[in-house]
């Protein structure tokens, strides 16, 4: 765990020069753990949140924060005005795959909100489901077998290393700059040398990325 630690510490601080961030924040176990990370080793942080109003998104990061205590910003999305964005950026990314739609759709609104408050860099835990088996593909991929758990996390690394070039190409409107510590290359390198089975058990764990949620709660 105190590898793990100083890996992704290292990465952030490798990545994330500026002392006042955004963290794009869910409440997940991977984004408060981001969080907390940066807060403790003395960066600014402003936690961004966004949704619907009344959304479980907003909700369940509001009720994460009152253990954190951080600063956080809440951007609550128009309804009306939500087709109109999504049209709009489905034409700068111009594909038809709903994982890169959904995330530049969310980003813009991130970048909005960061934007608005003067912050120019926000900071993801994007990385994290692909490095340890945070997907439900790895549960049928860890029934063939390791090698075929490396097949999917090496496709699945190269895709959001792709789509987070488009979320960039999206969020650059507000002068706004994504960044993803844990797709820094020498994490990756570190990361694929941690056990399979510490990070997904078989093809009925439900739970997954065991190391990481070890470390959240150490």
């Amino acid at each position: 765990m105190n590898q793990l630690l100083d890996e992704i510490q290292r990465a952030i601080k490798n990545t994330v020069l500026d002392n006042s961030v955004g963290v794009a924040f869910s409440g997940g176990v991977d984004s408060t753990l981001i969080a907390k990370l940066l807060h403790d080793s003395g960066y600014d942080i402003h936690l961004l949140t966004i949704g619907f109003h009344d959304s479980h998104d907003i909700n369940f990061a509001k009720e994460v924060n009152e253990i954190l205590k951080y600063k956080h910003e809440i951007l609550e999305i128009e309804s009306e005005s939500f087709q109109e964005i999504s049209e709009k950026i489905n034409g700068i990314i111009k594909t038809d795959n709903l994982s890169w739609n959904e995330n530049s759709i969310a980003f813009y609104y991130v970048s909005k909100l960061a934007k608005d408050l003067g912050i120019s860099t926000v900071v993801t835990a994007n990385g994290i489901d692909e490095l340890f088996c945070g997907y439900n593909a790895y549960r049928e991929a860890i029934g063939i077998g390791v090698d075929e758990v490396m097949n999917v996390m090496n496709k699945k690394l190269e895709n959001e290393k792709k789509m987070m070039i488009a979320v960039n190409n999206v969020t650059s409107n507000f002068n706004v700059k994504i960044l993803q510590p844990l797709l820094n290359e020498e994490f990756i390198s570190f990361a694929k040398t941690i056990p399979i089975s510490e990070k997904i058990i078989d093809s009925d764990d439900l739970q997954r990325k065991h190391a990481i949620r070890k470390l959240a709660i150490s």
